[in-house]
């Protein structure tokens, strides 16, 4: 493993066989491929999926027509040259049927990422991941920060970055912009941290 962690600029062919060879092997590590660089995070805590769930409920209230799905892998990037595991992709209740494990990211209007307690956090989650879904133009990227207790909703893709970043702090609310229009009150958040 360490061998392939350390290498850069690996095709994404070559990643997608990895990443089944290891499925095969493991459940206790998921592989993403961002910036030509393969990257590895644990099976998410307990914590981490109550969020999920919460908004899973919250998008199924507000928006029946769409559904978040959990863990879908999508090609990212400027040419689809990256691999993402998001957390969460809001579409279409249809939108990955017949795409296999990586999925064009046409349909998705939002991306989600709950921060895990590792050390890849930062780059991960909150640099390299906002970039590969703008360069992607997925129209919102929503951070649920565990670490600093806030929520950042990123939007308005220009194909390198996201140009509008709002964030509050857990117990404020969050309105996550067109083509989303769903307001979160994230107070109950601060009951799902360390």
């Amino acid at each position: 493993m360490t061998a392939v962690e350390d290498r850069h600029g690996i095709h994404p062919d070559e990643f997608d066989e990895w990443t089944r060879i290891l499925a095969r092997t493991t459940e206790s590590v998921r592989l993403e491929l961002i910036d030509g660089m393969i990257r590895s995070t644990v099976v998410p805590d307990g914590d981490h999926g109550r969020i999920i769930q919460w908004l899973i409920r919250i998008c199924m209230q507000s928006r029946p027509e769409l559904w978040l799905h959990q863990d879908q892998g999508l090609k990212v990037q400027t040419y689809r040259n990256g691999r993402a595991r998001p957390d969460g992709s809001l579409a279409p209740s249809e939108a990955f049927v017949g795409q296999g494990e990586w999925a064009e990211p046409d349909q998705v209007l939002m991306t989600v990422e709950v921060t895990s307690y590792d050390s890849d956090t930062d780059d991960r989650d909150r640099i390299e991941k906002p970039r590969a879904y703008a360069q992607t133009d997925i129209p919102v990227y929503l951070l649920i920060d565990r670490d600093n207790c806030v929520v950042t909703v990123h939007s308005e893709p220009d194909g390198v970055r996201y140009e509008s970043v709002h964030t509050v702090p857990f117990g404020k609310q969050i309105t996550l912009p067109d083509p989303i229009g769903i307001t979160l009150d994230t107070e109950q958040l601060k009951e799902w941290v360390r």
